[in-house]
């Protein structure tokens, strides 16, 4: 399942996109790609919600991938969580991992 979101994921989005995206995993259980590259800001709030759906994720044993633009990377390698998030170069790449 893909999902690609633009603006800001912060405080304010946060339980929007929460709530959003794990309605759809509840009721769909299939791998899960989030797209971030269109995304203008990530916070810690933000990361806190990719965090708990990775974590949904590996409870279910669904893979989780991140796409993220430039600040994504930077913001998710600042706190070291590109491995847990499974953080990939592009959407490509990320599509080609589950294909596999």
């Amino acid at each position: 399942m893909l999902f690609r979101f633009t603006g800001q994921l912060d405080a304010y989005s946060d339980k929007q996109f929460l709530a959003f995206v794990g309605d759809h995993l509840t009721s769909t259980p299939q791998p899960l790609v989030i797209d971030l590259s269109r995304i203008d800001f990530l916070d810690s709030s933000g990361l806190g919600v990719l965090v708990q759906l990775a974590k949904q994720c590996n409870d279910r044993g669904l893979q989780f991938l991140v796409v993220g633009n430039a600040r994504v990377v930077q913001t998710v390698k600042l706190v070291r969580l590109e491995e847990f998030l499974h953080l990939q170069p592009d959407l490509d790449t990320a599509l080609g991992s589950i294909a596999a």
